[in-house]
């Protein structure tokens, strides 16, 4: 029977020391490292759910100021670009306006150009009566100069006429007188 108190003996030895050695002292202070391990998860847990809350805070207050920042430099730019766009329609309008006084101007600058050579044509016209006005008024004051002269002339000869037919006259009544002188002499 010795070798079956061996077979019985030694797992009951080895299941003793192990009960004992090994399972013994895990067993003993398994609750406590279970509640350690439970209580260190607990705390893990519960600091990366603070961290997480601290960090969704965080990202909170992020996501505020940046949302904050958006909405400044949103109206910023609209604000900046309802001047631009006011700027980009009043220029607009300018260059209308420019582009409307220009062509006014153009009309207006070949109607003045128009008027311009209509002006010159009657100046030359003018100045061709002119011309022949101071030329008629030469020729007429040559032509009157001679017309007085030759009314001199002309009276002088209308005098010489005069004298010739007084003296004709004068010599036809001594003629007259002289013939009834010589008729009176004769009867």
């Amino acid at each position: 029977m010795k070798k079956s108190y061996v077979y019985f003996v030694a797992p009951l030895a080895a299941l003793l020391v192990f009960f004992f050695g090994f399972y013994w002292n895990a067993h003993r202070d398994y609750e406590g490292r279970e509640q350690a391990k439970v209580k260190q998860a607990n705390d893990s847990k519960r600091a990366k759910l603070e961290k997480e809350a601290k960090d969704r805070e965080v990202a909170v207050k992020s996501a505020v100021e940046l949302q904050e920042k958006r909405r400044v430099d949103k109206k910023a730019r609209d604000e900046r670009e309802s001047k631009e766009k006011e700027e980009r329609e009043k220029a607009r309008q300018a260059r209308d306006k420019a582009g409307r006084d220009a062509d006014k101007l153009e009309q207006q600058a070949k109607r003045l150009a128009k008027e311009i050579d209509a002006e010159k044509r009657e100046l030359a016209e003018v100045q061709v009566s002119k011309k022949r006005t101071e030329d008629e008024y030469a020729f007429q004051k040559q032509y009157v100069s001679k017309a007085e002269a030759n009314s001199k002339n002309l009276a002088s000869v209308l005098e010489k006429i005069a004298a010739a037919d007084k003296a004709a006259e004068e010599a036809a009544r001594a003629a007259a007188i002289a013939a009834a002188a010589a008729a009176a002499a004769k009867k």
